[in-house]
């Protein structure tokens, strides 16, 4: 550079560009809106973190079904389970259905993390990857109620619900904002996560950290950790299901030919596309799920603060978030209702694999949405 160029650089306005603005996420062929669906974004320019950290222009990726009336009173709000997205519950909207498009406004918000919404594998800068903070149920309530209310000016909704995780989030909901929450059914979920279930949280983060290509989560593919996918496919087909499921074959009923078709085809093909570190993210928020920590640890304070009617709905033979556990919360709620779902599909029976899952499910929606509040 000759001086008289150097005298002609101006002086600029700004830092040079910092880790934000030249790293960028990794690629990933399976979170996509041509697998999961038209998305639209809400944007929260800087989203403090329950445990201290901020993330600039969080996105919560969500998609919505039916029209929000005019007195913005017929909306319900569905968050997804761990591993899915708002595509996957979309099974339970329809005409007809007791979550009828043509007559409620029904909002599927992704989960932070979930790799729609922003997760670790998708945001550049310093928090990608291994570097991304640790979340929390609450943030995503948080964020979601920012969707409603922001975005769509909703004041309350007629129903909060979701399976396993979505339970979770729909127990945070209710405690967090119960003048909001009319109706709520969680389903096969727990306000505090069991121990049971900790541990279980604990061995499918073991299976992917214990992949020789998990490298502290800097990885640069996904499909490097198809080991770490695989034990944590099997892991889930061993805790996800039931004895009974096994001992009498009832897979084949879903179409299964053989055990290994059913290892396969259900379990790693469901688990093999997916961002380990996503997982991670969202295993360590499920690990961590408590709705006492709203009153400093006092679960049945918390639950005693929950106005709607609820219906807690537990898999009779599930493993993951026992019956016992979902019972004894429920009789901490003054105004719930105990509705076990005898599947031989245990955790996984809200897939609808037996249809008389399914259909037991959309009764007992259509019968809370039928009850007054």
């Amino acid at each position: 550079m000759s001086n008289d160029d150097a005298r002609d650089h101006e002086p600029a306005d700004a830092p040079s560009p910092g880790a934000s603005q030249t790293i960028s996420g990794i690629g990933s062929d399976y979170y996509t809106e041509e697998i999961h669906g038209p998305l639209e974004y809400f944007t929260i320019d800087a989203f403090e973190l329950a445990e201290g950290e901020t993330i600039r222009e969080l996105e919560i990726a969500y998609a919505t079904f039916g029209e929000l009336n005019d007195a913005k009173d017929n909306a319900i709000l569905f968050p997804h389970m761990y591993s899915g997205t708002s595509k996957d519950m979309e099974m339970y909207v329809g005409e007809g259905l007791a979550l009828d498009p043509s007559e409620y406004f029904i909002i599927l918000p992704n989960q932070i993390g979930n790799g729609l919404s922003t997760s670790p594998h998708n945001v550049g800068g310093p928090m990608g990857q291994g570097d991304f903070p640790d979340i929390r149920i609450s943030d995503d309530i948080r964020a979601q109620h920012r969707l409603v209310t922001e975005k769509f000016r909703i004041e309350e909704l007629q129903l909060v619900l979701g399976w396993s995780m979505g339970a979770q989030q729909t127990y945070e909901w209710a405690v967090r904002y119960p003048e909001m929450v009319r109706r709520a059914a969680p389903i096969g979920g727990t306000a505090r996560n069991p121990v049971l279930s900790g541990l279980l949280v604990d061995a499918l983060i073991m299976a992917l950290e214990t992949d020789p290509n998990w490298d502290d989560g800097y990885y640069e593919n996904q499909r490097d950790l198809r080991r770490g996918l695989r034990h944590h496919a099997r892991i889930w087909a061993l805790m996800g299901t039931s004895a009974e499921l096994w001992r009498e074959e009832s897979w084949r009923d879903a179409g299964f030919s053989s055990l290994d078709d059913f290892l396969f085809n259900l379990w790693d093909n469901w688990f093999l596309p997916m961002d380990p570190n996503d997982l991670r993210c969202m295993a360590w928020k499920w690990k961590h799920a408590d709705v006492g920590r709203i009153t400093d640890g006092d679960l049945a304070a918390a639950l005693d603060r929950i106005e709607a009617k609820t219906y807690v709905m537990p898999f009779e033979k599930d493993y993951v978030f026992p019956v016992a556990d979902c019972q004894r919360e429920a009789e901490m709620i003054s105004d719930s209702e105990f509705h076990p779902i005898p599947s031989p599909w245990g955790h996984f029976g809200m897939f609808g694999f037996d249809p008389s899952d399914f259909e037991f499910i959309d009764e007992r929606l259509g019968e809370l949405l039928a009850e007054p509040v």
